[in-house]
């Protein structure tokens, strides 16, 4: 009986061991078929990443173009000065008589802003002439192809004048207008800036600022044309400026500014420049010979 026992024990106890082993066993095998099989699973490809791009940036205009050509008798520039913690960037166009003919527009029954009338004539430079009324009509003399409007001022400001052998900016203090004279184009405004070879012509004002649109000529005899697109320059700091500036102006005239302020140019690209904010009754042209 105890020998029976035993024996069963120990078979019991063997059977029991070799289960443990084949369980054993059985796990081993599990887990090496198991590592072969994740050993076999294909590598992810990897993700691909997105490239950034930087968009070119734009080169700044500087501070001073330097007078820039643009082979019709015309010389574009663009300047930045600064007075008094504030900037503004001028438009400036030197023109050459000798290759460009000057004519003044005059419309009163339709007035327009620059960029129509410079669109309409197809010119080489459009530029806001004199002063004028509510009702569009010219304060002081305008001639246009050889007609008059208006009655000219005397004992003060300027004029902008053409005929036939010549071009000029004058101060009608020294030299006043003669009905005599055989002028083709005409625009009168004031007050004078520069005169007398580069004299300040404006030593007291207001303190106003505002766009300014300016016509002179300089000591080679080249018309000037500027125009300051903010409110930036009273009448005195604008004829220091024009008094001290390079552009070795003999003289220098002071047309309508505010919103009439605009000047055109036909460039390499298509017309640049400033509009005016209003419709206006006069312009100045310089167009091909």
């Amino acid at each position: 009986m105890f020998l029976r026992a035993g024996l069963a024990y120990r078979l019991s106890h063997h059977a029991t061991r070799s289960t443990r082993l084949l369980l054993l066993v059985s796990c081993l095998l599990l887990i090496a078929v198991l590592a072969c099989d994740i050993t076999t699973l294909p590598t992810p490809s990897p993700i691909p990443t997105a490239t950034i791009r930087l968009a070119p940036t734009a080169i700044p205009e500087p501070d001073d173009t330097g007078w820039q050509s643009l082979g019709t008798g015309i010389e574009l520039r663009r300047l930045l000065v600064e007075l008094n913690g504030a900037s503004n960037r001028l438009w400036l166009a030197r023109v050459d008589p000798a290759r460009v003919r000057f004519r003044v527009l005059y419309d009163p029954a339709n007035p327009r802003p620059v960029a129509e009338w410079f669109a309409a004539a197809k010119p080489l430079l459009a530029v806001n002439a004199g002063y004028f009324t509510e009702d569009s009509r010219a304060t002081g003399l305008v001639i246009s192809d050889g007609v008059r409007s208006g009655q000219s001022y005397v004992g003060f400001g300027g004029m902008f004048a053409v005929r036939a052998d010549r071009v000029e900016v004058r101060w009608l203090v020294a030299r006043p207008y003669n009905p005599a004279e055989p002028l083709r184009q005409a625009v009168q405004a004031f007050p004078i800036l520069v005169h007398s070879g580069g004299q300040p012509g404006v030593m007291d004002d207001d303190g106003k600022l505002a766009r300014r649109t300016v016509v002179g000529q300089d000591r080679r005899g080249r018309i000037v044309f500027v125009v300051s697109p903010d409110l930036f320059f009273t009448l005195k700091s604008l004829s220091a400026f024009l008094a001290a500036s390079d552009l070795g102006l003999d003289t220098a005239l002071n047309l309508d500014g505010g919103t009439s302020s605009g000047m055109m140019i036909a460039g390499p690209a298509g017309p640049t420049g400033e509009d005016s904010w209003i419709k206006i009754p006069a312009v100045i042209l310089a167009e091909a010979r």
